[in-house]
């Protein structure tokens, strides 16, 4: 294990020719800010899963979903831990992700995650955003390690909470995220989203269904769980190669990264770092699986990873939908307060959710390379909005793409896929 460790204090001193103000200088000694970096997560276990247990931290932060990704892309990690005193204020878990000679700092798991929170103290949060001289704390013990901290897909504020990363440059992220919230009841939250329209439509759907048959809506464990993601891999990949998009999937450590997550679960606990979904048919088609869906969930915030349908059968039923409304009801039932259908601008998504969640790009330079870079991406980004804002333009590029050998889906590029890009 190799750490590296910077005092506030020391950071004070060194700016003071600069003549930078004290802002959030501790009192005494046992109230400074220590950060360290650590290139292995082992050695942090305890105090992550700690301060993982809050209900607002996202869980593409947690430890099962970070392990889960570390050790199949096998990245440089530059884990930012900061302490007062004896207690960890907070973890961020950054990767080195190298492209074009520049060495970017970035949450692990990258394009793949849905939201991103870093992990707070209750004290830390207490005393609100990171200040100049905690922000310049992390960059000096990243110096030499890395030219640029990238933060993607952070919401300033979530859920009445604002982010303590809040005070870094910031840009809004080209994609949105989407979000239906429980409101008591199913029938109640379905209000939301037009229920008389939704409850016509789930009818019809049953009744196409019931005259084949029936259905059943599957919560895989086992080994049905690993066989319900190879079919998801097959399903998404046909869907990709008709619509002439590359494969976000095609990469194996991708693949293995998501077979490892289906075992990360404690017992007894509702909790899934991923769990299969999936709606199969029985009678006439017995057996059949039109529609899958992964979710993960930490306290009462469910996710939607990823989904996907094969409408050779029954496609006039629209399995899909049908899927979300069988688990979207059960999910009711079990103290779920917020059903997330992630990034991403897609009808589907709109038609559930009567949230729209705006995220935002968070830069912290290190070097001169490191500032240029921060510049360039900002830049990126608004070209990226402005591509996604002209649908026509945005269809072409994605075509392109995929005829030029796109679906190799590479993080390291930083053009990784997923409905997010």
């Amino acid at each position: 294990m190799q750490t590296q460790t910077r005092d506030i204090t020391r950071i004070a001193a060194e700016a003071a020719d600069e003549r930078t103000a004290p802002i959030g200088l501790p009192r005494n000694a046992s109230d400074q800010l220590r950060v360290e970096i650590f290139d292995r997560m082992a050695p942090l276990e305890a105090a992550w899963r700690a301060l993982e247990q809050d209900d607002l931290s996202s869980l593409h932060q947690s430890y099962d979903w970070c392990a889960a990704w570390a050790e199949n892309f096998e990245r440089p990690l530059v884990i930012v831990r900061g302490s007062i005193g004896d207690e960890t204020a907070f973890i961020l878990p950054l990767e080195i992700i190298r492209s074009r000679g520049i060495r970017r700092a970035e949450f692990i798991g990258g394009h793949h995650n849905n939201i991103n929170t870093g992990l707070f103290s209750p004290r830390f949060l207490a005393s609100g955003r990171l200040a100049p001289l905690q922000a310049n704390a992390i960059a000096a013990a990243l110096r030499g390690k890395a030219d640029v901290v990238i933060l993607r897909n952070i919401p300033l504020e979530w859920r009445g909470r604002e982010s303590p990363l809040a005070s870094l440059t910031s840009i809004e992220n080209q994609n949105h995220a989407f979000q239906m919230p429980f409101l008591g009841s199913f029938e109640t939250s379905l209000k939301q989203v037009n229920a008389k329209r939704r409850r016509k439509k789930f009818k019809h759907q049953s009744r196409i269904l019931d005259a084949k048959g029936g259905y059943e809506h599957v919560i895989a464990d086992g080994e049905e769980q690993r066989a319900l993601l190879d079919l998801f891999f097959r399903q998404k990949a046909i869907r990709f190669k008709e619509a002439g998009l590359p494969n976000a999937f095609k990469d194996a450590r991708i693949k293995a990264a998501l077979y490892a997550m289906l075992d990360r679960r404690e017992p007894g606990s509702r909790d899934a770092t991923l769990q299969m979904h999936a709606l199969r048919l029985k009678g006439e088609h017995q057996g059949h699986i039109p529609a899958i869906a992964a979710l993960s969930r930490k306290g009462d915030h469910v996710i939607c990873q990823f989904a996907s349908i094969d409408e050779a059968l029954v496609a006039e039923a629209s399995p899909g939908e049908l899927l979300f409304w069988l688990m979207i009801e059960r999910l009711h039932r079990e103290g779920v307060a917020l059903f997330d259908f992630g990034i991403g601008n897609q009808t589907y998504k709109r038609s559930w959710c009567p949230m729209e969640t705006v995220q935002h790009d968070l830069f912290l330079p290190i070097s001169g390379l490191g500032h240029l870079a921060a510049m360039t991406q900002r830049g990126i980004t608004r070209t990226k909005t402005a591509i996604k804002s002209n649908r026509k333009l945005y269809s072409f590029i994605q075509r392109l793409r995929a005829r030029q050998g796109g679906d190799t889906a590479t993080a390291d590029t930083g053009d990784g896929g997923g409905d997010g890009d």
